[in-house]
């Protein structure tokens, strides 16, 4: 079957937008902003009509067991197929530890049985700073060659020098890196965790025109 390919930006944009709606504080854990996370993109996924499983598996032919996914979206239509989803849309993976990046990335592009291979590929993964990116979406584009999907890689890191989060996102399809947008994760002024673009940052727009 031919690959059905989202635009993952504007799923990126959706996830800024709305990450407040999220009511994630200071005095939330990090177990509770994975959850979250995972549970609003499962949302997602059901509104645009897929079925959304939290905790799915896919065999690794390499490792010769299952892994799990952290989210999946399965296509289902009755009109083709009464017995079996058409293909896998959506694995995503969200991870909070960076010493974890490339075993994230492994998981992802996992080799698999053909139905496995995901025609979407979104990732959440925190690293300890922005040099870590050039590594990783190396590793990504070399992989994606075999594995062919249209991939989201959502990378977030401390800025010591603001006191912020930083989140930087890639759009990558089989050719190669096609977009490049920034992003600022903080707390407002009750505590509450937003994110919004980095030309949208009020502080860093008043730092631009002082006057």
């Amino acid at each position: 079957m031919e690959k059905q390919y989202f635009n993952l930006m504007q799923l990126f944009e959706g996830y800024v937008r709305n990450y407040r709606r999220m009511n994630l504080s200071h005095l939330h854990n990090v177990s509770m902003f994975t959850k979250r996370e995972i549970d609003y993109f499962a949302q997602l996924g059901e509104f645009l009509g897929f079925n959304a499983f939290v905790e799915d598996s896919k065999f690794d032919k390499l490792k010769g067991r299952s892994r799990p996914m952290d989210l999946s979206w399965w296509k289902w239509d009755a009109r083709f197929d009464k017995e079996h989803f058409l293909y896998l849309a959506l694995h995503l993976e969200r991870e909070s530890l960076p010493k974890k990046d490339v075993e994230t990335i492994e998981k992802l592009f996992s080799q698999t049985d053909e139905g496995y291979v995901p025609h979407n590929v979104i990732g959440i993964q925190y690293i300890e700073s922005a040099e870590r990116i050039d590594y990783l979406n190396k590793l990504i584009l070399n992989k994606n060659r075999v594995q062919g999907s249209n991939v989201l890689i959502i990378y977030r890191f401390f800025d010591n020098e603001f006191d912020l989060q930083r989140v930087r996102a890639y759009s990558i399809t089989p050719d190669g890196l096609s977009e490049e947008r920034n992003a600022i994760f903080n707390k407002d002024q009750s505590g509450y965790c937003y994110i919004c673009f980095e030309e949208e940052y009020v502080p860093f727009k008043k730092e631009e025109n002082p006057f």
